[in-house]
């Protein structure tokens, strides 16, 4: 009687132990993501604000984009999962504001020096139009998908008299939606909250 109380009481802390370890693991795997969005939405160091807008996840999950690559082939958003989204839309006749846009994701990109591969940059093209070839070779490094605007009008949220094409938008690597920036950005503010972000998570 005694052994088989003496092996109940082992199995209970065997029991107690792995649930332990299992926890403390779960902890272990969630603290990154966890301290990223603390330090960004709930400490507030005095004097320092965020440059872009933050975007509530929860009325804005990222859909399942119908999306394709310039010559045709099926690609999507999650493709980059892991990784920090820096996000533009606009039809392929890119105009001049479009042309600064790619060109300010590009250097805001390069400024992040070691972190920079943690950043990926995607171009939302939401019509037919064919996207020129110097303008293709000079940003080969970033994605260029073709989405109908009506996805998109349901998922990205826009300031006030803006439209989609006037912002960048970022996505976490979650594969959240997680700030918009203002139309005509300062690189530098931009630079700065990228910064931040990166430098306060260790996830992507």
């Amino acid at each position: 009687m005694e052994e088989n109380t003496l092996s109940e009481q082992a199995s209970k802390k065997a029991r107690r132990d792995g649930r332990l370890k299992l926890f403390v693991l779960l902890f272990v795997c969630a603290a990154p993501i966890i301290a990223s969005y603390v330090t960004y939405y709930i400490i507030k160091p005095s004097g320092r604000t965020n440059y872009g807008a933050f975007i509530d996840q929860r009325s804005h999950p990222m859909p399942k984009l119908a999306s394709t690559t310039l010559d045709g082939r099926p690609e999507s958003l999650e493709n980059y999962a892991g990784k920090w989204i820096m996000l533009k839309v606009g039809g392929g006749a890119c105009d001049e504001a479009c042309s600064k846009q790619l060109f300010a994701m590009r250097q805001l990109r390069t400024m992040q020096g070691k972190n920079m591969d943690r950043v990926e940059r995607v171009w939302l093209i939401t019509d037919k139009e064919p996207v020129d070839t110097m303008l293709i070779r000079m940003y080969d490094d970033m994605h260029m998908l073709r989405v109908s605007p009506e996805q998109l009008a349901k998922w990205l949220p826009v300031e006030a008299g803006t439209k989609l094409e006037d912002h960048i938008f970022l996505i976490d690597p979650r594969s959240n939606l997680m700030m918009r920036f203002p139309k005509d950005p300062d690189p530098r503010k931009v630079n700065k909250d990228l910064a931040k972000l990166l430098k306060a998570s260790a996830i992507g």
